[in-house]
């Protein structure tokens, strides 16, 4: 049974997981002053680099697009896992063994084990291939490749190999990379012989092969494309259901598709690996295909996961064939539209052409003409199933009717709704089924199902809420709107920005950013003055709140900054991912101390000030004679605190 990972080895996997080592996975960084890196952010496009890492507080911070978090929100971004498999994953990447809550489970460290070697014996195995394409016996694979417009630097760029036309050469280049039988069995790279009980031989042969990576890069499968007249077997073939594959929940291509379709919210789902190539060569870069079985619930949950997929915007394109088998497929993806928020469309080509003909045919242009000439998906079905009906007949129109309208009803969008139900007047044709009639079968349609949607009916369209282990690092917008701290019309507060200008605002974002980036150099008194200070801009009172609430819970520097963001509002998490990498004018460890020295001093000062324009203020409202002894003491509180500026000052 899955269970909660428990919150302290979280805490653990976060801590011992190099922020620095994860993110160069996927960011060139340099060095931008003591403790801080600096690259291009891998979550927008950009030209100079706004993305800092720290790596000492475990955070990181894009200056441009406001993203920031730590390591675990910031792979769980980038590679679109959920918050349990990203963890798993980073405690996999050190070794550590998680432990879950409620006697539940996780992987256990010998099948993490496991898993390692076979997703390696593919990543060898992939390689293999990618070789012998370059090699003599390879020449028909790399004519195919040529024939479909695929040069050399495009079967790279996708990882396309070829299986040699042996019957173990494959099993014995992995067997002398030190795997055993054993382990070789449990890849689906290699089928048992019924002659000779024991023996095993290549699953591919003779054949050009794509590798099939999951949404991580990590290949888990291959497809392999028959070349030759006597090979017996099937014109595609697939690794058939291993532990790493399931053809339900892959999608050939995500692995290069994945960042184009979260920015640009957009899906594209081609039928063949050729289309997908086809696709990003031409500068569609959102392209996928399944993998020998139907587009269906596990890839929905994917695509949507990557699309933000919430009803604000989206769009997923289905490419059919032209022919009577595409329609089917289109008419199933149909079926599973309502799981989208996203609006869906089909493309198809008026000739019939798939996305790899259309580029060998009329080039790039033409692919991406293709994209951009999408039909709602509810359209092509509806007129697709008018093949059924005799629509020169009443009789033919009203069954017709009957079938389009539910399909009508379901459009999310009113009035794109309004408008296809008079466009449905206008298909099923005036003569026997007015546009009123129309409406009404609509409107009656719509009335059905929201029904059957009530409580207690079929929900539709509604989406499932995931909980969260974690809520570290989870940001939710920058700060916004006006006045003082206040509550949204969602119950959520909101924030004045504050003003660059002001100096008390300054001074108290500079005293935010040294405790949260160095608070090991602070000294006892300073910490005093911090805790006692008072923060007068909304935004960095609700800070020095939630920094006064971590330190007095004694937590560890490696879930400092973390127990900040999680003891601020949700729309202030991305600013103390900010403050926790915004750079520090030092150029050396002494210079990071006596900036840090100052700053304090200078927020100590400000407090004095205040505390004495108070007593002051009070001092000067007073009759000496009603309370001489607090008139004094008055005096003396004055006196005190001058004492202590100069101190300062002197320091």
């Amino acid at each position: 049974m899955a269970g909660l990972i428990k919150r302290e080895d979280i805490d653990e996997v976060r801590q011992r997981t190099d922020i620095k080592e994860v993110v160069e996975a996927y960011v060139t960084l340099k060095s931008a002053g003591i403790g801080s890196w600096k690259g291009l952010c891998p979550f927008h496009d950009e030209r100079s680099p706004s993305f800092h890492v720290r790596p000492q507080m475990g955070s990181y911070h894009c200056f441009g697009c406001g993203e920031g978090g730590d390591v675990i929100s910031f792979v769980q971004k980038l590679d679109h896992t959920s918050f349990s498999e990203t963890v798993e994953k980073l405690a996999a990447r050190i070794g550590f063994e998680l432990h879950y809550e409620d006697g539940g489970t996780g992987p256990r460290r010998e099948d993490v084990g496991k898993r390692q070697r076979l997703l390696d014996a593919h990543k060898i195995a992939a390689e293999f291939f990618r070789d012998q394409l370059l090699t003599q016996g390879a020449a028909t694979a790399r004519q195919f490749l040529q024939e479909r417009g695929f040069d050399r630097e495009a079967a790279e760029q996708f990882g396309v190999g070829y299986a040699p036309q042996g019957w173990d050469t494959l099993l014995n280049h992995l067997t002398g990379r030190g795997f055993t039988l054993d382990e070789l069995k449990l890849t689906g790279m290699f089928s048992a012989s019924s002659s000779n009980a024991g023996r095993f031989y290549d699953r591919f042969r003779g054949r050009l092969i794509w590798p099939i990576r999951d949404i991580t890069g990590d290949t888990v499968g291959f497809g392999a494309r028959k070349l030759y007249e006597d090979d017996q077997g099937p014109k595609y073939l697939n690794t058939p259901e291993t532990s790493l594959y399931r053809k339900s929940q892959v999608l050939y291509g995500i692995d290069l598709a994945k960042r184009e379709i979260a920015r640009n919210r957009q899906l594209v789902v081609v039928e063949g690996y050729t289309d997908v190539m086809a696709c990003h060569l031409a500068g569609v870069g959102t392209a996928v295909a399944t993998c020998g079985t139907a587009f269906g619930t596990d890839h929905i949950k994917i695509a949507r996961r990557l699309l933000s997929d919430d009803g604000t915007g989206g769009e997923v394109i289905f490419t059919f064939d032209g022919d009577a088998a595409g329609q089917k497929a289109a008419l199933r993806a149909f079926e599973e539209d309502q799981r989208f928020n996203s609006q869906t469309y089909v493309a198809v080509e008026a000739s019939g052409a798939d996305p790899c003909e259309l580029r060998q045919t009329r080039g790039d242009d033409a692919v991406r003409e293709l994209i951009a000439d999408r039909r709602p998906l509810f359209e092509f079905a509806i007129k697709a199933s008018f093949a059924n009906f005799d629509l020169s007949s009443g009789e033919g129109q009203v069954k017709a009717l009957r079938h389009a309208a539910p399909i009508v009803a379901q459009i999310r969008d009113v009035s794109l709704r309004s408008t296809y139900t008079r466009e449905l007047s206008r298909w099923l044709g005036m003569q026997y089924v007015g546009e009123d009639q129309v409406a009404r079968a609509v409107t009656a349609a719509a009335r059905r199902d929201a029904g059957a949607s009530s409580p207690g009916g079929r929900q539709r369209g509604q989406q499932g809420s995931q909980g969260r282990q974690d809520q570290a690092g989870q940001a939710a917008g920058a700060p916004t709107g006006q006045g003082e701290a206040a509550e949204g019309s969602s119950g959520e507060p909101f924030f004045e920005r504050p003003d660059a200008r002001d100096p008390i605002a300054r001074m108290e974002r500079e005293a935010l950013e040294v405790v949260l980036q160095q608070p090991t150099l602070l000294t006892a008194p300073q910490w005093r003055s911090f805790s006692t200070s008072r923060f007068t801009v909304p935004v960095y009172e609700a800070l020095h709140n939630a920094v006064l609430a971590a330190g007095a819970a004694g937590t560890e520097l490696s879930r400092w900054v973390e127990s900040v963001r999680e003891g601020v509002p949700d729309v202030l998490r991305p600013l103390v991912s900010e403050l926790a990498v915004r750079p520090l004018p030092a150029k050396d460890a002494d210079a990071m101390v006596l900036y840090c020295r100052d700053i304090l001093n200078r927020l100590t000062e400000l407090r004095i000030t205040q505390q004495k324009a108070e007593k002051l203020g009070q001092l000067q409202r007073m009759d000496p004679a009603a309370d001489p002894v607090l008139y004094n003491q008055l005096q003396r509180d004055l006196m005190e605190l001058e004492m202590q500026r100069r101190q300062l000052r002197e320091d």
